[in-house]
């Protein structure tokens, strides 16, 4: 059998195609596994790598650089025409044997052709927040599995064509040929002219072509008598003169016509540059262009300076005069629950200080102001928690409404990435997650970064953002061994205490029916006080709650659990999950807030000295990097941007 071989440009370009979007394809699954549907590719755990958004953006980067030196390489070789979609081709397709077989291996690749070019597309779009919800990231997923199917009959469809010979060809590889050159139409009239007249009789030519015309050559096409390409030379036209009639005897041009007949003219030289390093050099030269491009162009929010007498209200209202005349920073956000279903909302941003105080207003698109926080409702079998996922620490129904803020000194380029580590078990020695999603936690034993949590109802209803962080994995507690609670890595609140905790008691262990008791901590002292402050009651967890509404109770509204009390309670009573006593204290106490929700958006205003002086906080100052979150409704699941916000402080 012969040995096919394969130029070594394609060979080159075809496998760094097949590296790369292999790291894009693993990463990617990891990535995936975010998503609640899809937590089956856990099951691949071993084969993924945890820390994934760098990686996924890197090997994003080098198939981009690839497709347009693999582009690039086709045109100036000339290989082009092995993958034109003609119309001869697409005859074959109704064709018998080799015909079909070539005709849908050129189909197959014109349909990589366009997905790649809609996973490059919708990756980019994503990459800086353009249109990049759920259609987007829906189009990015079904486009990884049309690239995968293709390989495989890629394969399959070269193994028809011509055996292992025609597969194995890609491991063999060889110069690039020259391809055959485009025939010059006179040229081809001119070779006609010779065939005809070499095909007639001597004695008929005799008669019909004079013996002057046989001493004259008929003369040749202009084009014909160009020099030749030194590179890529045609074959040799013959002379398209008839051959002489016997006898006939040719004039001898004149002595000074011979002279120049016959003096050989000047030959023009043309310089072939190699196809493969024009591609690469090309590719690599725009690569570089777009990646540093990318890195200078850091999304900014600028902190503004303002006298103390112009800073803001913490009331939630959006008209102080520190806010007026400020553009804001937006961003799409997206990747969460809920949202209507799209997971994403449209964030805007403003900041100033007076030299002392940092301020900042945070609004975002939210279509319910969800305050139903872990509510329980009374039955005849006795108190029930209404949620959908809090067991594992994955409350998607029944949650309040949050907002999130993450500083970092860390040089992040992309999300995550030094923070979020995805694995259903990233810490070997520490429990799995009960997610099966990742974990947060800093890579060093004395690294921290900043994150501010808004809850619509727990604390934030009382002026204070909750001041938390991630820091080095803290070692779990006996119930997060027994899976009871969810074990969260680094992620803990600053040293102090806050102001809120949950009005239920749940049991260790499931009782009979499979499921945990609950029993609430404290019940209503007047319970149509109690209904009247949480407004209409509606346990739609995607039905908003009425202006003015509050659902938790404070210690001295309420009291603790009796049998007596609950006696008096009817059945169907609902009676809010959160309990506010006391005041934030600490570390955790350094931020305060003030929210407002109307026509689908929230505004936050919230407050924090510009350095804390607490190792677990992060100083605001230029060269910090700021990542912001929405959360509807749910206690994880929050939207996300892809490149960080670098904070300049005026």
């Amino acid at each position: 059998m012969r040995r096919r071989k394969t130029d070594y440009g394609t060979i080159i370009l075809h496998w760094l195609l097949v590296a790369a979007f292999g790291v894009a394809f693993v990463s990617g699954m990891r990535i995936a596994t975010e998503a609640p549907e899809r937590t089956w590719i856990n099951w691949f755990d071993s084969f993924l790598p945890q820390n994934v958004w760098v990686i996924h953006m890197q090997a994003a980067v080098v198939l981009v650089t690839v497709s347009v030196a693999y582009t690039i390489y086709m045109l100036r070789s000339g290989l082009g025409r092995r993958i034109r979609l003609d119309k001869v081709r697409l005859r074959g397709l109704v064709g018998r044997g080799q015909a079909r077989r070539g005709a849908a291996n050129i189909v197959l690749y014109w349909i990589f052709f366009v997905t790649m070019l809609a996973l490059m597309g919708s990756g980019g779009l994503m990459y800086f927040g353009y249109f990049a919800g759920y259609d987007m990231a829906t189009l990015h997923w079904y486009g990884t599995w049309v690239i995968l199917g293709f390989a495989g009959l890629h394969v399959l469809s070269h193994l028809g064509i011509g055996g292992t010979s025609q597969l194995l060809r890609i491991f063999r590889p060889t110069g690039l040929s020259a391809p055959p050159p485009q025939l010059d139409a006179v040229e081809l009239l001119a070779l006609l002219v010779e065939q005809s007249a070499r095909l007639q009789p001597e004695s008929e030519l005799a008669d019909k072509v004079s013996p002057e015309a046989h001493a004259q050559p008929i003369p040749r096409p202009k084009d014909a008598e160009r020099p030749r390409d030194t590179a890529r030379s045609r074959p040799a036209v013959r002379s398209s003169a008839p051959p002489l009639a016997p006898g006939a005897a040719a004039k001898k041009p004149a002595p000074e016509t011979a002279g120049k007949s016959t003096a050989s003219k000047p030959r023009s030289t043309t310089l072939q540059s190699n196809p493969f390093v024009v591609a690469a050099a090309v590719a690599i030269t725009g690569a570089s262009i777009m990646v540093a491009a990318d890195r200078m162009a850091v999304d900014q929010v600028l902190i503004h300076r303002i006298s103390n007498a112009d800073a803001p209200i913490l009331d939630g209202d959006t008209s102080d005069r520190a806010w007026r005349n400020i553009q804001p920073f937006s961003l799409t956000t997206n990747q969460g629950g809920n949202f209507d279903g799209k997971g994403e909302s449209k964030i805007d941003v403003r900041a100033v200080h007076d030299g002392t105080w940092a301020y900042f207003l945070f609004t975002w698109e939210d279509p319910t102001r969800s305050l139903k926080h872990l509510p329980l409702v009374k039955e005849i079998d006795g108190w029930h928690l209404l949620h959908d996922g809090y067991e594992v620490g994955d409350e998607h129904e029944y949650n309040e409404d949050k907002f999130s803020v993450l500083l970092t000194t860390l040089d992040v380029t992309l999300a995550g990435d030094r923070t979020f580590h995805a694995s259903p078990r990233p810490i070997p020695e520490q429990p799995a997650t009960m997610t099966g999603r990742g974990l947060h936690f800093t890579p060093g034993d004395d690294v921290y970064v900043d994150v501010w949590q808004w809850k619509a109802t727990s604390g934030g209803s009382t002026g204070w953002m909750d001041d938390d962080h991630f820091g080095p994995p803290i070692d779990a507690t006996p119930k997060q061994v027994r899976n009871i609670v969810p074990y969260k890595g680094g992620f803990a609140p600053d040293p102090g205490t806050a102001n809120y905790s949950d009005n239920f008691i749940m049991s260790d262990e499931p009782g009979v029916d499979g499921k945990r008791l609950i029993m609430p901590r404290r019940l209503p002292r007047d319970l149509a006080k109690t209904t009247a402050a949480m407004g209409e009651i509606d346990i739609d967890p995607n039905h908003g709650e009425s202006d003015g509404a509050r659902w938790f109770m404070t210690e001295t509204e309420s009291i603790p659990y009796s049998s007596e009390q609950d006696a008096r309670i009817p059945l169907g009573t609902v009676v809010p999950g959160v309990i506010i006593a006391g005041e934030f204290s600490g570390d955790r106490a350094d931020v305060r807030c003030a929210a407002r929700w109307a026509s689908g958006h929230w505004a936050l205003e919230v407050a924090r000295r510009l350095d804390t002086k607490s190792r677990y906080d992060v100083p605001l100052q230029t060269g910090v990097f700021m990542r912001v979150a929405a959360f509807d409704h749910s206690q994880i699941r929050h939207t996300r941007h892809v490149r960080p916000i670098r904070l300049e402080v005026e």
